[in-house]
C-alpha cells in the first residue's frame, strides 16, 4: 500500500513544482509574448476575405485553424493564461510564507568568527565599557535608518539589524500583481462573455438585419456580470439593448435600464473634421430616472456599468430619392424611404444603410492624366484613391475639403447576395472638373469603385443622362451617325458619306452594348472596340484602325449628344474646352456605366437628418482587479529594482582595558553594487568613530 502511494505521491510532487517553478512561469510568459505580437501585427477579427487576399487559400486557412485571427479569445491562449495564472499564484503560495518568516528574522545568531568570512568587514575599539558601546552602536544605527534586534551572549553582545526589507515585499507585489492582471484582463474579456452563453444557453447570431428581428435565443440576461457592446440610440428615441460583436457573429446584451438621447451636438473644425461630441442622455431605471451628459473621455458610471460616448452615426434620416433607369429614357421613380428599413426595388430588396452629411476629403490635385473609374474590378487608381480614399496614402499635398452629402445602400437579390452602393448628392470638383460619384463594391472587405460622371453646364447629371439614355436608343444612334457622316464627309467626295455613316452605326453600336450577347463578359464600351480591333483587323494596322475608330466614335457622341439635347429642347453647345471637356469624361463614364451592376442610378434629391449616438456600455468587474494590479505591479518593480536589502552584523565584547569594548562589524547585501561600499564607511564611521 505505501510502495503504491509513494509513486503517485512523488509525481504529484514533481508536477506541483513544476508548475511552482519559476523557469515553467517564465516559459509560459514568453509564450504568452509572442501570442501578442502575432496579435499586435496581425489585425484582428478582419473578414475572411481580407486574410484570403493577404496570405493565399492556403495559409489563411491554416491561420485560420490555429485562430490567429482572434488570438486574444482563442481556447489555446486562454489555457496557457490559466496554467500562467496557476503558476504565478502557486509561486507566491509557496515563497510567501518563507518571505514573512524571513522578514520576522534577523539572523541574530550567526557566529562571531562568521562575520569575517564577508566581504565587507572592519574590527576597532569603543572607549567605552560594552554596555555603553550598546547603546552607543544602537543609537547609531537607528539614527541611519536600521532596524536591529540584539541576543546576549556569554563572550559579548550580537547586534543583528537590516535595512531594505520591503525589497522581498517586492517579489510578493510583482507576482500578485501579475495574477490580478491577468485574472481582470480575463473577467473582462470575450471568455466571460461565452460561459454566459454556455450557461444561459445562448447562440451567437451570424445573420443579417435588424435588431429587433434578432430572436430571444440571441439574447444575454442582465445577470451577465461581465461584457462589453455597442448602443446605438436615435434622437428622441430610447434602448436598452447592446450588441456585443464576438469573432464569429454577434450576441445581444439586455440592459438593466434604457437610454434615451434628448440631444446630440457635434462640433466641427473648418475642414469639416468633427472636433468633438456630446450626448444629452435620460436613463430609465424602473420608475427613475437621472439626467446625464456623456463626452468623449467622461463617462457617465449608473449602478456599475459605464456608458461611453463611442462614435455617432445615422438614427433613420428620411431620404428622397430618385432612380432613374440607365438603359431606357423612362420617368425617374420617386423613393422615399428611411435609413436603416428596406423596401422592394424591382425584383431586388432596397436597404438603405447610411447618410453622411459631411464628407471631408482630401483633393490635392494632380496634372495626371486618369482614365477615370472602372467598375469592372478597378478600382479609381492611385490617383483617385488619393482624392477620396481617406486611408490612402498620397503622394501629394493634402487638401481638405467637404464635399457634402453621400449616401449608401444595398441591393439584395432573391438568393440573399447583396451588392454595397455609395453616392454622392453634389458633384466633386477633380482637376478643374465637376464630377457625380457613384460607388460600387461586392464585398466589405474591398474598396468602392466609383463611376465618375461629368456635370453638365448647369452642375447636374442630367446632361449625362440624357446622353445614356439616348446611347440606349436604336434610331437616335442611327440618326447621329447619319449627322456625323455628313458633317466629316469631305465636299470634294460625297461617296464616302454611306461607307462613313455604317462605321459610325457599327462603332455605335459597339459602345451601346447592342451587339453583345446574353453571357458576354465584353458587354460594350471601349472594351468591345478593342475586342471588335483584334478580332477583325491585321495587329499591323491595329493602331491606326484604333484612332480612326475612337475618331468616329467621339464625334458620333458628340452628335448623339446635340441630338439629345434638341430631343430635350435644348440649345446646340458649342465646341468649346468646357465642352470637350465634358464629352471626354463622358465617354469613359459612357463605357464604365455598361458595367455598373444596376440598372438604375439613384440620387439623393434632399433629406431630413435623425442623428444617432453610438455608446459602449461595459460591466468590466476586472476593470479595479486590472488597476490594483497595475499599482502592485510599479510598486513591486520598484521595490525589487532600487530598493537593496542589507544585514549588518555588530560583535561588541569585553576588551583587554575593561573601560574600553571591543567591536566586529560586518555587512552583506542582497546584490552587489558600487554603493554597499560607501554605506559601509558610513557605517564604520558612525559605529566605530573612525573613517574607513
Amino acid at each position: 500500500m505505501s510502495s503504491a502511494t509513494a509513486p503517485r505521491s512523488s509525481l504529484a510532487r514533481e508536477l506541483l513544482d513544476l508548475l511552482a517553478s519559476m523557469r515553467f512561469a517564465i516559459a509560459l510568459l514568453s509564450v504568452i509574448c509572442i501570442a501578442s505580437v502575432i496579435g499586435t501585427v496581425l489585425r484582428q477579427s478582419e473578414p475572411m476575405g481580407n486574410y484570403v487576399n493577404q496570405f493565399g487559400p492556403f495559409w489563411a486557412e491554416v491561420f485560420g485553424r490555429f485562430n490567429l485571427y482572434t488570438v486574444y479569445s482563442a481556447p489555446w491562449f486562454l489555457v496557457i493564461l490559466a496554467f500562467l495564472v496557476l503558476s504565478t499564484s502557486l509561486c507566491v503560495l509557496r515563497n510567501t510564507p518563507k518571505i514573512l518568516a524571513d522578514l520576522k528574522n534577523y539572523k541574530e545568531g550567526v557566529r562571531e568568527q562568521s562575520l569575517q568570512a564577508h566581504h565587507h568587514k572592519a574590527i576597532g575599539e569603543l572607549p567605552s565599557n560594552p554596555q555603553l558601546a550598546l547603546v552607543e552602536v544602537g543609537s547609531a544605527l537607528t539614527q541611519l535608518g536600521w532596524k536591529a534586534r540584539v541576543q546576549q551572549r556569554e563572550h559579548g553582545t550580537m547586534i543583528a539589524a537590516r535595512r531594505g526589507a520591503s525589497n522581498k515585499l517586492g517579489y510578493i507585489a510583482a507576482h500578485s500583481a501579475i495574477v490580478l492582471i491577468l485574472v481582470g484582463g480575463v473577467l473582462d474579456g470575450n471568455a466571460m462573455v461565452k460561459l454566459a452563453m454556455w450557461v444561459q444557453g445562448k447562440q451567437i447570431y451570424t445573420g443579417a438585419g435588424f435588431v429587433s428581428d434578432i430572436k430571444p435565443e440571441h439574447r444575454l440576461s442582465v445577470a451577465n456580470p461581465s461584457f462589453r457592446g455597442n448602443v446605438s440610440v436615435p434622437e428622441k428615441q430610447r434602448q436598452g439593448i447592446a450588441v456585443l460583436s464576438l469573432p464569429s457573429g454577434v450576441v445581444l446584451q439586455d440592459l438593466p435600464f434604457d437610454i434615451e438621447l434628448q440631444k446630440f451636438s457635434v462640433e466641427y473644425y473648418p475642414t469639416g473634421m468633427p472636433k468633438s461630441f456630446a450626448s444629452d442622455i435620460v436613463i430609465h431605471d424602473g420608475g427613475t430616472t437621472r439626467q446625464a451628459t456623456v463626452k468623449v473621455n467622461e463617462p457617465v458610471i449608473h449602478k456599475g456599468l459605464a456608458i461611453y460616448q463611442s462614435s455617432f452615426e445615422d438614427g433613420g434620416s428620411r431620404l428622397q430619392l430618385s432612380a432613374v433607369p440607365l438603359n431606357s429614357a423612362g420617368t425617374p421613380v420617386k423613393i422615399d424611404g428611411r435609413v436603416g428599413t428596406r423596401m422592394a426595388f424591382g425584383d431586388q430588396s432596397l436597404e438603405l444603410d447610411g447618410l453622411r452629411v459631411i464628407n471631408v476629403e482630401n483633393l490635392a490635385g494632380d496634372n495626371a492624366n486618369a482614365s477615370g473609374a472602372d467598375v469592372r474590378k478597378v478600382d479609381l487608381g492611385d490617383r483617385l484613391n488619393q482624392h477620396l480614399g481617406s486611408g490612402a496614402k498620397s503622394r501629394t499635398d493634402k487638401t481638405l475639403r467637404n464635399v457634402g452629402p453621400s449616401f449608401s445602400y444595398k441591393l439584395r437579390d432573391a438568393s440573399g447576395q447583396a451588392r454595397e452602393f455609395n453616392n454622392y448628392m453634389l458633384p466633386v470638383e477633380l482637376d478643374g472638373q465637376k464630377l457625380f460619384l457613384a460607388g460600387v463594391r461586392d464585398t466589405p472587405a474591398e474598396t468602392f469603385r466609383y463611376l465618375r460622371m461629368p456635370a453638365d453646364e448647369n452642375g447636374e447629371l442630367t446632361g449625362w443622362l440624357r446622353l445614356r439614355q439616348a446611347l440606349a436608343d436604336p434610331a437616335q444612334r442611327d440618326a447621329a451617325a447619319q449627322r456625323y457622316a455628313s458633317a466629316a464627309t469631305p465636299p470634294n467626295q460625297p461617296q464616302l458619306t454611306p461607307q462613313l455613316k455604317v462605321t459610325a452605326q457599327r462603332a455605335l453600336t459597339l459602345f451601346s452594348g447592342a451587339a453583345a450577347k446574353p453571357g458576354d463578359e465584353v458587354k460594350g464600351g471601349l472594351p468591345a472596340l478593342s475586342q471588335f480591333i483584334e478580332r477583325e483587323v491585321p495587329e499591323a494596322e491595329r493602331q491606326r484602325v484604333s484612332e480612326v475608330l475612337l475618331r468616329i466614335l467621339n464625334g458620333s457622341l458628340f452628335e448623339l449628344h446635340q441630338l439629345a439635347r434638341e430631343h430635350a429642347g435644348q440649345p446646340r453647345v458649342a465646341t468649346d474646352a468646357a465642352t470637350q471637356a465634358f464629352m471626354t469624361q463622358a465617354v469613359l463614364s459612357l463605357s464604365d456605366s455598361l458595367y455598373y451592376p444596376s440598372p438604375a442610378l439613384l440620387q439623393l434629391q434632399n433629406f431630413d437628418q435623425v442623428q444617432a449616438s453610438v455608446f459602449q456600455v461595459a460591466r468590466a468587474p476586472g476593470q479595479k482587479l486590472v488597476y490594483l494590479g497595475a499599482l502592485l505591479l510599479v510598486l513591486g518593480v520598484f521595490a525589487m529594482l532600487y530598493v537593496k536589502e542589507r544585514r549588518l552584523w555588530v560583535w561588541i565584547a569585553p576588551s583587554t582595558d575593561t573601560a574600553c569594548s571591543q567591536v566586529r562589524m560586518a555587512m552583506s547585501s542582497t546584490r552587489e553594487s558600487p554603493d554597499n561600499a560607501t554605506v559601509f564607511a558610513q557605517l564604520k564611521a558612525a559605529v566605530l568613530k573612525e573613517h574607513a
